[in-house]
């Protein structure tokens, strides 16, 4: 699951650690000794031509095709909506659709030099900032790449337009965009947001999966200019463009679907998870890599790594760690092929339904967390992809972060003693099945995640643990929990992983209540200390004032007993007959996949 929290621009994750594992044909020169690796996978985390502040696409010989193994499918062209909010999205949309920012490996925020001159703040009192297009941009039918877009981008996320309480754009973050009190299109090369409170965060807005195609809502909605259109407009005339936006940029229809980046999607197979890229003609930057990339779910990660080994596949991309899957591929050296693992900024959690009448009770909650033992947890299921892996413990922050405290480790893995005291202090009772009830209820809850191995073999270990305390946890597998189940709130414990772009100020929508801007509270966690915390971080003047108040928010989550981390996971992939190839913790693989050069 993807979501539109972070870690912010002010605090940027150091560097991540890699396992490597490689071999082109000759000793390991240059590798690493411990691995056996001849490449240098660290190198890999930056772009060919990115310079300072700024990416480009480097130059690369054109070459044929590509196919990439991911975890899941792409299901979506408007990756922005509740139920269409996935990473699987991002991870193809990342080189289809263009934005005002590009992440490197390591996490940098970069200007998008190949469509932008610049963004500017132009004033601090008030905040104005400023972006500035470049000359040439189009999107892949023909249309300019322009301030329409990003003035369309504000509309469809500002939160501010609802018809009574429902929005006219379900828009699964505000963050930034709810801030602007004006935006202008100076002209068409020129975007100016005028802000109503600072906004340090502004690097993160117009990304690209933000980037939805004005002209196409204009034409199909029979709308004459959508920069017309404003929080003022009339309803009917916003509800135009708030359908389309939210109902109609589903699944793929080349006619309405086009790419600004270097790449365009061509084919799309919902059945068989595959969506076909080919190359955007229109593209303004370097032309070169490989001219077709097929993108294909793969959701069981050891037969990913199985097709790496056989040559069907190029490339495997999982955010799935297991260690069979691992060891396969770090076995592959011989077979050229290079492996790498890195901490993403994603973590994997549970999240305990407070609309569940069961979890309205503070001891239950508490007492689940002190049955789960997390170290056995990452032990058993992590420890062979990435060896020093560690449970997590805050939400708002990663380890190595100004600001990352422990919040977790005196609340969770105290044992099945330890629950079972908390529940019978208030008033639990353990029946002759050896579960606990109270005023005839059972503690009795299903964890609920979608197909995947890993999260099976997790709350296989956490029913263990459960059991010996006298509570009793159900697996509930669904294959539909992340598109549309999870934020119907259709469940009692949740298990699925946030992912983060480098910037903190859209987290409040995960934390905040629904009518408040809570877009992606599905717990319905209600806590006015949390909002008002997060409202104080984000428009904060400066970092020392802003990470203290995201500590507020951190330590008000963690004292509610709402989400329970469990770790940072680490990514892993591998990769044959390509130059270099390195998995963004936030957009995945493909982020440079125009400058990969074939080497057989």
């Amino acid at each position: 699951m993807r979501r539109s929290k972070a870690v912010s621009a002010m605090s940027l994750l150091a560097g991540s650690a890699l396992l490597l594992s490689a071999c082109s044909g000759g000793g390991n020169e240059g590798g690493d000794p411990n691995t056996g690796s001849s490449a240098d996978i660290k190198s890999m985390a930056t772009g060919k031509a990115q310079s300072g502040e700024n990416f480009k696409l480097g130059a690369a010989p054109n070459s044929d095709q590509v196919i990439v193994g991911i975890d899941q499918g792409f299901s979506a062209y408007n990756n922005d909506t509740p139920d269409s909010n996935s990473s699987y999205n991002t991870y193809v949309l990342t080189t289809v659709l263009s934005g005002a920012d590009v992440l490197d490996g390591n996490n940098k925020v970069l200007l998008n030099n190949d469509v932008l001159e610049s963004w500017t703040v132009t004033s601090k009192e008030p905040q104005v900032v400023e972006w500035k297009i470049k000359p040439g941009v189009k999107w892949s039918d023909g249309d300019a790449w322009d301030c329409d877009d990003f003035y369309f981008a504000w509309l469809s996320h500002n939160g501010k337009i609802k018809d009574g309480d429902t929005p006219v754009f379900n828009s699964a973050a505000t963050a930034g965009y709810n801030l602007v009190n004006e935006a202008t299109c100076k002209d068409d090369l020129t975007f100016e947001a005028k802000f109503e409170k600072p906004y340090l965060d502004y690097k993160g807005m117009f990304n690209s999966t933000a980037m939805m195609p004005a002209h196409i809502v204009e034409k199909q909605t029979g709308i004459a200019d959508i920069t017309k259109l404003n929080l003022n407009s009339p309803l009917e005339e916003l509800k135009k463009a708030g359908d389309y936006w939210t109902n109609k940029f589903k699944d793929f229809d080349p006619a309405t679907m086009p790419g600004s980046g270097p790449y365009k999607i061509t084919a799309f197979d919902p059945n068989q998870e595959s969506v076909t890229l080919e190359k955007n003609p229109l593209w303004i930057g370097e032309k070169g890599g490989p001219a077709k990339i097929i993108v294909r779910a793969m959701k069981d990660t050891k037969a990913m790594a199985t097709a790496l080994q056989n040559g069907e596949i190029d490339v495997a991309a999982s955010t799935q760690p297991d260690a069979t899957a691992a060891a396969t591929m770090k076995g592959l050296a011989a077979q050229g092929v290079t492996y790498g693992s890195a901490s993403q900024l994603t973590f994997e959690h549970l999240d305990l339904n407070f609309a569940k009448p069961i979890f309205q009770k503070q001891e239950t909650r508490k007492a689940f967390f002190e049955v789960v033992n997390r170290q056995e947890i990452v032990d058993k299921l992590l420890k062979e992809v990435q060896a020093d892996a560690q449970p997590l413990n805050s939400i708002v922050f990663y380890p190595g972060e100004q600001g990352y405290t422990d919040l977790y480790s005196d609340k969770a893995g105290k044992g099945a003693e330890a629950a079972a005291k908390t529940l019978t202090d208030a008033g639990w009772v353990k029946g002759a099945d050896g579960i606990f009830a109270k005023d005839g209820q059972r503690f009795s809850v299903t964890i609920t995640h979608n197909q995947n191995d890993r999260r099976k073999q997790t709350v296989e270990i956490i029913i263990a643990q459960a059991k010996a305390a006298g509570i009793e946890i159900t697996d509930q597998t669904d294959p539909n929990f992340l598109k549309g189940n999870l934020d119907k709130g259709e469940y009692d414990i949740a298990l699925f992983g946030w992912s983060a772009a480098p910037f903190k100020a859209e987290q409040p929508s995960i934390y905040i209540p629904k009518d408040q801007g809570g877009s992606q509270n599905y717990q319905s966690l209600n806590d006015p200390r949390i909002k008002e915390a997060f409202d104080k971080a984000v428009s904060a003047t400066d970092e020392a004032q802003g990470t203290a108040a995201y500590q507020e928010a951190d330590k008000y989550i963690a004292e509610n007993y709402a989400t329970l981390p469990l770790f940072q996971t680490p990514s892993m992939w591998g990769f044959r007959g390509i130059d270099k190839v390195y998995m963004q913790s936030y957009n995945g693989a493909l982020w440079n996949a125009g400058e990969w050069e074939k080497t057989s």
